[in-house]
């Protein structure tokens, strides 16, 4: 997924943390000036060479020519940019999800046809995955056409990671939440009255958590594409840290497989779905730590800017993550399929999303109306 620009202050052009490179660069005359055709631009360039919006922290060399027509930003994803393997690290696990859902909707075996209700919460999830990873692809490789169509790209890459994270709320809700003891009203109760001592009904209380669920992973996608689409702008100082963040909220919709691993035996009556799950979490912990701290190329600047970089390291983690996570949410369908409650309907899981897209779209034509979200970062 592309990743914000950081501010260069008034005095200092360049990365920050790279005095010593601006002092260096700025002895050297700009491969860019203002009599220089496009014809005798060279191919790639240098963080000093392109505007500001366009520079990447601690990423010296490897930039693209800007603008670019569409044909050469295709072309580039063959040559050694510092956006090649961004590019192909979301790319290769796209063709690997998408070969995964194929089989799972049309050449599982099962009795249960592809249209079935059963299968919708399936789709949504499997709509959010393969948005994520082709929308990431897109911004990619686009990124350089126009500092508009930079900023468009950005915030539809963030708008598709709350879809994802709304989709796999709905996969779990209908797939792996009712197989829970822990939202199970009777054995609850008895947990409660035998380890507190408290007579208390948990009916309502489940009950509540049933109904609010969906809803509140809703609100969360949208408010969380609002934070980090204002996160280009000025007033964010630690913008990677709040998208880290931000997109870490939706996660919290499957808390209640974590206290259930804490207070029954998961690891004994799901064992699939606990390994899965926390190695899941695992590989989730250091894709933030790589996006966060930008090492390698902190340490480093100009070292990894073609390859080794931290967003590269953060595209593999996070494609890690969902891959465990695809391994469970399967789990959880083949036990829903054997005893499957009542059908999913429609309205609760594909017109839920599509009522998704259509408030992110709105978020994204707001801030794409005002200059100031496209202008500075």
């Amino acid at each position: 997924m592309p990743r914000r620009l950081q501010p260069r202050s008034a005095g200092t052009k360049g990365p920050p943390g790279t005095t010593a490179a601006a002092s260096e660069a700025a002895s050297r005359p700009h491969a860019l000036a203002s009599g220089d055709s496009p014809a005798s631009a060279k191919p790639l360039l240098r963080w000093d060479e392109v505007p500001d919006d366009f520079v990447e922290c601690f990423i010296l060399s490897g930039y693209r020519r800007l603008p670019c027509t569409a044909q050469e930003c295709l072309a580039s994803v063959l040559k050694p940019t510092n956006e090649t393997l961004n590019f192909w690290t979301h790319f290769i696990p796209l063709l690997l999800f998408l070969s995964k859902f194929c089989r799972l909707f049309f050449l599982s075996g099962r009795d249960v046809p592809f249209h079935h209700p059963w299968l919708l919460p399936l789709w949504c999830y499997a709509s959010g995955v393969l948005l994520t990873f082709a929308m990431s692809c897109t911004a990619h490789v686009f990124s350089c056409l126009s500092l508009r169509l930079r900023a468009a790209f950005f915030y539809l890459d963030y708008a598709s990671i709350s879809y994802y994270g709304f989709g796999s709320t709905v996969a779990y809700y209908y797939y792996l939440l009712p197989g829970l003891s822990l939202l199970d009203a009777r054995v609850m109760t008895s947990y409660v009255q035998q380890r507190l001592g408290w007579h208390v009904d948990c009916t309502g209380l489940i009950a509540a958590y049933r109904a609010l669920v969906l809803p509140v992973a809703f609100v969360l996608a949208v408010a969380c594409t609002v934070a980090c689409c204002k996160s280009r702008t000025d007033w964010c100082s630690y913008p990677f840290a709040l998208r880290t963040f931000v997109f870490v909220m939706p996660l919290s919709m499957a808390c209640p497989i974590m206290l259930e691993s804490w207070l029954f035996d998961l690891r004994g009556e799901n064992p699939t779905l606990f390994v899965h799950f926390y190695r899941r979490y695992f590989w989730l912990v250091v894709a933030a730590f790589f996006n966060v701290s930008k090492i390698p190329e902190r340490i480093q600047p100009g070292l990894f800017d073609i390859i080794g970089h931290s967003h590269q390291l953060f595209h593999i983690f996070t494609f890690l993550s969902i891959y465990d996570q695809v391994y469970y949410v399967e789990e959880g369908l083949r036990q829903f399929l054997k005893e499957p409650p009542d059908a999913p309907t429609f309205l609760g899981t594909v017109g839920y999303m599509l009522l998704l897209v259509v408030c992110l779209g709105l978020v994204i034509k707001k801030f794409l109306s005002n200059a100031e979200f496209y202008s500075k970062k």
